[in-house]
């Protein structure tokens, strides 16, 4: 039976009811969030460009860019600085092109090697900004709220680039990006689970994070051996979007915290 996304019970799902930024760690929590979406984006796109969870690519690759629109409103809205203020307007002239290709008539192979390759400035300036956010906070929880949003990003990021090799898009390439973002990924675990701040929720909601890796990374490892099916794609993408809930609501637990 396949396994159905929960994805819609996460904070993430919910994410547009805060209309506006409402304090540092809140404008942190979404400036990495616009990490996350470059990444899931491309996934999506990737994944409906092989007819893979095709009905659940539209929907992820049509909220994504919604969503990633309405907070880069809030964003620029709500820079402290100038230096974030043009951070957020180069942001938003590198989506107008990423998006362009996202949203484009014909998807394909062709295509998806683009998107690939657009998506890069998009995360650059997107992280650019959550570190510029971070540093006006100036306190140990925004570096935690930082990082958890981080995981969120390196879910899709290693979806994205399985879903890449599956396609042969700079294959070797593909397989070190995996690598490296999975070699991060569980570093950030364990600075999450050890942070003296990390309540008893926190610590609950990385326990279920870290069956879903074993499953997620399970998945990943598949296709540097019998290579994708259809199925595994399937898997991945699947896995991905039930991690990526996880990871959100860390990231939300640690934005409320108040230390």
């Amino acid at each position: 039976m396949k396994r159905r996304l929960f994805i819609a019970t996460s904070a993430l799902a919910a994410a547009g009811v805060r209309a506006q930024v409402a304090d540092l760690n809140d404008a942190i929590n979404k400036a990495g969030r616009q990490r996350m979406l470059s990444q899931r984006a491309s996934k999506a796109y990737l994944a409906l460009v092989q007819k893979v969870e095709a009905r659940n690519a539209q929907q992820v690759l049509d909220k994504s860019i919604a969503l990633f629109e309405r907070q880069l409103v809030e964003l620029k809205a709500s820079a402290p600085s100038p230096a974030i203020r043009g951070t957020y307007d180069a942001l938003d002239g590198a989506w107008g092109e990423f998006k362009r290709e996202l949203t484009g008539l014909t998807p394909g192979r062709e295509e998806a090697a683009r998107i690939v390759k657009l998506d890069a400035a998009v995360l650059a300036l997107a992280n650019q900004g959550t570190t510029q956010y971070e540093a006006a906070s100036g306190k140990p929880v925004g570096r935690l709220v930082n990082i958890a949003g981080r995981q969120r990003m390196l879910s899709q990021r290693m979806a994205k680039f399985y879903l890449a090799g599956a396609m042969q898009i700079d294959a070797a390439g593909s397989a070190a990006e995996i690598a490296k973002s999975r070699a991060e990924f569980l570093a950030a675990l364990e600075i999450l689970r050890n942070a003296p701040e990390a309540t008893a929720q926190i610590r609950q909601e990385l326990v279920l994070a870290d069956a879903q890796w074993m499953f997620f990374n399970r998945g990943l490892q598949r296709l540097e051996g019998a290579g994708a099916s259809p199925a595994l794609m399937s898997d991945v993408f699947v896995s991905s979007e039930n991690l990526l809930a996880i990871m959100d609501r860390v990231t939300g637990l640690y934005s409320d915290l108040k230390t």
